[in-house]
């Protein structure tokens, strides 16, 4: 009976292999189907070790969730290249930014999260099961994009909050997913953020994905994500009037990192 079983499961293994040799769009939902069976399955693991080792919702479980997603890679075949983490060393709260590529940048994030570091998330996350859960006690603040009242209150508040319990807060100011391998245009909440509380921006920055991840084309193969922080910028003395300028210097500078990290020209050398 055993033997057979084993059988059986070695011969769905072959099939599977042999699907996804054939046809990109079945490897693409296989792999997206073991990521997504792969983080339902971790979180609901990790929420009741979260809940023993610290109590309930606090920024400390990221630490437990980052060890544990960081497995992940290896997995799913990706590797990473890190430079710059020094960065991250700054005195008292910071608010980093970062691109936003696909559902893959968790790993991303996790890769590199600094201790004591929140992040800023839509509101639907809290209903996608486990996930939701383990994303809520990990002490992820929740706004609702669909409101802009309700989003600029939570904004403020995170500001507040920020200094108080001296943490950082990672944003994505581009607001929504773009696997282009180009910036969409910044969203200017999280640099309001920064010069109300004069904290510095650190911009975080990954290489493309879309030489082994394109939703698209239905790619989704190994690959590695060169990830690089940059230094700080300053917003001690700056002022609302100045949170355009700072909005503009930050995309730029992320803009030409984005392009360098994935071999792409930028768009300074194009135009020579």
């Amino acid at each position: 009976m055993e033997l057979g079983w084993l059988l059986w499961g070695a011969a769905v293994l072959l099939l599977l292999h042999v699907l996804m040799g054939l046809s990109p769009t079945v490897n693409f939902a296989l792999r997206i189907g073991f990521y997504s069976f792969l983080c339902l399955l971790a979180s609901a693991l990790t929420a009741p070790v979260c809940l023993l080792v610290n109590g309930g919702r606090t920024v400390k479980n990221m630490r437990i969730i980052r060890a544990v997603v960081r497995t992940f890679k290896y997995f799913l075949g990706l590797r990473f290249e890190v430079k710059g983490l020094e960065n991250f060393k700054v005195e008292g709260p910071a608010i980093i930014v970062s691109n936003h590529q696909s559902i893959l940048d968790m790993m991303g994030l996790m890769e590199v999260l600094p201790d004591n570091c929140v992040q800023v998330g839509k509101k639907e996350l809290m209903y996608a099961g486990t996930v939701g859960l383990i994303i809520y006690l990990g002490g992820v603040i929740f706004i609702n994009r669909k409101s802009t009242t309700s989003a600029k209150m939570v904004m403020a508040e995170v500001a507040k909050s920020m200094t108080a319990e001296n943490v950082k807060v990672w944003v994505y100011p581009e607001g929504t997913r773009n696997c282009t391998g180009d910036l969409l245009p910044f969203k200017k909440g999280a640099f309001h953020i920064a010069v109300q509380a004069q904290v510095p921006v650190i911009p975080v920055v990954y290489s493309s994905f879309t030489s082994f991840y394109n939703p698209k084309t239905k790619l989704f193969t190994s690959g590695k994500i060169k990830v690089e922080v940059l230094p700080p910028i300053e917003t001690k003395g700056l002022t609302s009037d100045d949170v355009s300028d700072l909005t503009d210097r930050c995309f730029h500078t992320m803009r030409e990192t984005l392009f360098r990290l994935s071999g792409r020209p930028s768009e300074s050398k194009k135009s020579s």
